[in-house]
């Protein structure tokens, strides 16, 4: 029997410069319930109105229309995209905020786990320790139903699977707004999709979205060829810029993947780049930046072991690792803006790049897009192409009547997604992208990955967004903090694989990492041999978790159907619960491999 929820927004509606953001008097009334375990996803492109709509839920923002209700006892708490700590002397401090503030004890706890020390002066603390505090103080509340605005942005993977894993366990419910695919797959049942100033929900994880979303798109534009032209040439444009261009992808994707065959050839077994070839010099003509036995020590520790590395042009090379690995200055290095302390970095001559950084400068708020992009004018350079600025806004998803829109008042996504367009207009054969994700909806990392494999040059990515390296790279330099260098030949998924070494024959599991916790787990049994039972769920647990993996996406698919719940309510339940199922055994699976890996291990 279904709960009742403990929040609901009924009729709502929101006015913002002039305009309804949604709940308008042309559309649907908005209505949302929430029960205790939802695990819902928050979709939309940027503008939308997403982190409106966690604040309208916390109460932060009056509505103009509708009604608001809460479950007497409701504890909502929201870890916001960008917390203020401008107040506040310490991280605990700022942890212990407020009315509602935990126990310090309790943020404590929490906080070890996370490898955050709380008596940091907030002043100084980098984007991931803020971050990492920020989800000590909402997870310490103990929350009933959870806000989540871009929860992984700033963290480092460990510190991602450290949360996946706290969500999984989690016995309340969440609605989180992420650009992180994995992420969402992994955690959410339901997705909300605010679409036009409407909102549509569908009981079906992040998984189902985009088959979901073409759908939707495909109904409409049917239904549009039975109305006017211009409503015509909106539907041509939204199936055009949505179900085209992920197919267009999809034939990217098939292009990667011949890319990293390529170049795993190139890669010899210990994980080094072969630098020499017989008799190739092609290959060596083609090549732009040459790294030969190059190392990196800081207080005599060292961050980068000598390892070796020929990037040719074309190539897109991923960076990744825990935050403090070395990830950074490993960039440094292979642009010429560090040296290394022993070996030679080799840049071609006729090399150079455009940087985007993950601290990216502010753009001017009184500026309007037009001078930013074109400096006021109606035409724009893009690589030695002129170009109207409006029809370049179109390639970046912007509706081209904002041209003259002031930056201010455009959304902390779209400002981003503007400064992209800036720099990729610059004519550059090396592009350096440091954590180029983080405030994208994502129909702009769809594009991002687009223009990154139209791109002709060379790209170096730093990022923690494990989806869209798997979809972007060709090689991944693996950092695991003792400074060693793993060069390996396609995207996380490939590097985490070789990690992990999997039994022979077996294919590779998605269950998350360790968690990055310092205390000490259970203490394991001090004998090392294994037990029947132990060896034959060690070998045979992957299989088992690969045909669970399987039947979810299966069933996932199959709910993906906007009108099963109403012609077959028996069998969407059926199916439901046979999801639910399949996940809480693969969970169970998962862990218990986990737990005799790591004895074998040990």
């Amino acid at each position: 029997m279904a709960q009742p929820p403990i929040l609901s927004l009924e009729g709502i509606g929101l006015q913002q410069g002039g305009r309804w953001l949604f709940g308008g008097p042309d559309v649907d009334p908005m209505d949302l319930h929430v029960a205790p375990r939802d695990r819902l996803a928050l979709i939309g492109r940027n503008g939308a109105g997403k982190t409106t709509l966690l604040r309208i839920i916390d109460d932060r923002i009056e509505l103009d229309r509708g009604k608001r209700r809460v479950k007497p006892g409701t504890r909502i708490v929201f870890l916001e995209q960008e917390p203020d700590f401008s107040s506040y002397s310490s991280l605990m401090d700022f942890a212990l905020a407020g009315e509602d503030a935990p126990a310090e004890h309790e943020v404590e706890a929490i906080a070890g786990q996370l490898g955050i020390d709380m008596a940091r002066e907030a002043s100084t603390a980098s984007g991931g320790e803020r971050r990492r505090a920020a989800i000590a103080r909402a997870l310490a509340q103990e929350p009933d139903l959870l806000l989540l605005d871009e929860p992984t942005n700033h963290l480092d993977l460990a510190a991602i699977d450290w949360l996946e894993d706290w969500l999984t366990r989690y016995k309340g419910a969440f609605i989180t707004i992420s650009h992180d695919r994995t992420f969402l797959k992994r955690l959410t049942r339901a997705t909300l999709w605010l679409d036009r100033g409407t909102m549509r929900r569908k009981e079906v994880g992040f998984g189902g979205y985009e088959a979901w979303e073409e759908q939707v798109y495909a109904e409409e534009a049917r239904a549009a060829e039975k109305l006017d032209a211009k409503l015509k040439l909106e539907a041509h444009w939204l199936e055009r810029g949505v179900t085209a261009r992920r197919k267009r992808n999809q034939g990217r994707l098939e292009k990667l993947y011949q890319m990293r065959a390529a170049r795993a050839a190139m890669i010899s077994d210990s994980g080094q780049a072969k630098l020499k070839l017989a008799n190739d010099e092609d290959f060596k003509s083609k090549s732009v930046i040459v790294a030969e036995n190059i190392a990196k020590s800081y207080d005599n520790r060292a961050i980068i072991k000598p390892f070796s590395l020929r990037i040719q042009n074309g190539d897109r090379i991923g960076i990744v690792g825990a935050n403090g690995a070395g990830k950074t200055t490993l960039l440094k290095m292979l642009t010429g803006e560090l040296e290394p302390d022993s070996g030679t970095i080799t840049h071609a001559r006729t090399l150079s790049g455009v940087m985007i950084d993950q601290q990216r400068k502010l753009l001017e708020p009184d500026a309007t897009v037009r001078q930013i992009l074109a400096e006021g004018g109606d035409w724009i350079d893009v690589r030695g192409n002129r170009k109207h600025v409006q029809a370049y806004l179109k390639d970046f998803l912007f509706d081209p009547k904002i041209v003259d829109t002031k930056v201010g008042i455009l959304s902390g996504g779209e400002r981003s997604r503007l400064l992209l367009a800036r720099e990729f207009a610059r004519t550059a054969n090396l592009l350096v992208l440091d954590e180029p994700t983080n405030d994208l909806d994502l129909e702009t990392l769809d594009l991002l990955q687009e223009v990154i494999a139209d791109f002709d040059g060379t790209v170096l990515i730093v990022s923690h967004d494990r989806d869209f390296l798997d979809r972007t790279v060709t090689i991944t330099l693996g950092l695991d903090g003792s400074g060693k260098v793993d060069i390996v030949a396609g995207g996380y998924e490939d590097w985490e694989a070789k990690r992990r070494k999997p039994v022979v024959g077996k294919t590779k599991t998605s269950a998350p990492a360790p968690s990055p916790s310092p205390s000490p787990s259970p203490a394991a049994p001090k004998s090392d041999k294994l037990s029947y039972k132990d060896q034959r769920d060690y070998e045979l647990l992957p299989e088992r978790i690969e045909e669970l993996e399987l039947a979810i996406s299966k069933g996932e698919a199959i709910l993906a159907d906007p009108d099963l719940y109403t012609s077959d309510p028996q069998r969407f339940a059926t199916i439901s619960k046979g999801i639910e199922n399949a996940r809480a055994e693969m969970e169970a699976a998962e862990e218990r491999w986990l737990a005799i890996a790591e004895r074998i291990e040990a």
